[in-house]
């Protein structure tokens, strides 16, 4: 087959991909990966053909922008960046295309979507946290008071999503996508997040069932695969004063992801926290962060180093609470402490702390509750023992990403054989 990925969004939307895309070259298919120009480096070490977007300037700029982490803003944000692209990436992937592709796409790769529309590519959409399917049998968790409380019966449920669909997620979206259909000789399309973006092909959670089950209001076709772990750690060399730091003593390692946050404030509150604790640390940011930090040699700052890599030798993880982190942090058995503030960020961190692997923290997280919630976790033996349990319950990222190659391949010969 030729597979054409198109991932859209940071790393933790991206990574998912490129370790079922690696999956699949092994297994002797051709890649092209369509993602953002700031993963050039990753995708061209992996020997794909790579279809760029836009440029590292522009993801930058997007990622900078307060308004795409605000809870009120961010979806008109994504999708102001989205819509941007919307043509672009059409035209790229329309030209990519032969007469073997199958596509896999990410939760926001509509010109994917469109593709398979206007002319009958095969299309696996892949969702990478269970916030990616809209669902009354099971609501994502929203920021706290805006979430609907669980004695809501199902049938009102249902209509309170369908309501807020129509009225805020459409009405976004709508304009634009059903401009460019026009545009295709597509009619008009609405329920876009319900009903439209799921390819009828085949869907997959890139997550076990116990993380989420599948809820009989997702689409029927969908198959959960596990959680794919990449995280480039076979592609970053070693890092000989962070193997040093490590093997001292457990550090609690902290990270905001590729999110926006104000430096500042967190990394302050995280220095007093482990003053407060009395631990060492390890901060993982591409923010700056004042030297001054770690002059004493109780805390490294690192730029990036995988999560598989450095979250076996470290006494817990504080992170933002995306899906890639929470599933790393998973699988190599660290307690957790989440501060979430946008997008699937609240429902991730709310799984989590309901399978005792950790707890969560709203932000502005102050040093004295980063510090409260990490001495709960660091002695608590139900929350080593749940660690422990899902640990073993993680098989490899390998696994993850094969069970997703082999649904691809099998939606390959379908198509094939219709074809004949």
């Amino acid at each position: 087959m030729h597979v054409i990925i198109t991932a859209v969004g940071s790393a933790g939307d991206v990574h998912p991909f490129v370790g079922i895309g690696r999956t699949l070259v092994a297994r002797g298919h051709r890649v092209t990966f369509c993602a953002s120009a700031a993963f050039a480096p990753l995708i061209e070490r992996c020997g794909f053909n790579f279809l760029p977007l836009g440029t590292r300037e522009e993801y930058d700029e997007v990622m900078a922008d307060p308004a795409l982490w605000h809870p009120r803003t961010s979806l008109p944000t994504l999708w102001k960046t989205i819509a941007s692209t919307l043509r672009e990436q059409y035209r790229l992937l329309e030209q990519a295309c032969d007469d073997e592709t199958v596509m896999l796409g990410s939760l926001w790769a509509f010109s994917a979507r469109l593709l398979q529309e206007k002319h009958g590519i095969p299309l696996v959409t892949a969702q990478v946290s269970p916030f990616g399917f809209w669902s009354a049998a099971a609501p994502s968790t929203h920021p706290p008071g805006t979430n609907l409380p669980a004695f809501v019966p199902y049938p009102v449920k249902r209509l309170l999503l369908g309501m807020i669909e129509r009225a805020f997620l459409d009405r976004v979206m709508a304009p634009e996508l059903n401009s460019f259909r026009q545009e295709l000789g597509l009619a008009p399309t609405k329920r876009i997040i319900s009903q439209w973006i799921s390819s009828p092909d085949r869907v997959l959670g890139l997550f076990p069932e116990w993380f989420a089950p599948v809820q009989h209001d997702w689409p029927a076709q969908t198959v959960l695969t596990g959680f794919p772990l990449f995280d480039e750690s076979g592609l970053q060399p070693l890092d000989a004063e962070l193997e040093d730091f490590l093997n001292e003593a457990s550090p609690v390692v902290f990270t905001p992801g590729s999110t926006m946050v104000n430096g500042e404030q967190y990394f302050t509150a995280a220095v007093q926290a482990l003053k407060l604790i009395n631990r060492r640390g390890v901060f993982l940011t591409s923010q700056p962060v004042d030297p001054s930090v770690s002059s004493e040699g109780r805390i490294l700052v690192r730029r990036y180093v995988p999560m598989s890599r450095i979250l076996p030798h470290s006494a817990a993880l504080v992170h933002h609470g995306g899906v890639g982190t929470t599933a790393l942090a998973m699988a190599a058995g660290a307690p957790q402490i989440a501060t979430p503030f946008a997008h699937d960020q609240f429902d991730n961190a709310a799984r989590m702390e309901r399978l005792g692997c950790g707890l969560r923290v709203f932000p502005p997280a102050s040093a004295e509750s980063l510090a409260t919630a990490l001495d709960k976790v660091l002695n608590s033996r139900e929350v080593r023992a749940s660690c422990d349990r899902y640990r073993a319950l993680i098989p490899s990222g390998d696994s993850a990403s094969e069970a997703a190659a082999l649904q691809i391949e099998a939606l390959g010969r379908t198509a094939r054989s219709r074809a004949a």
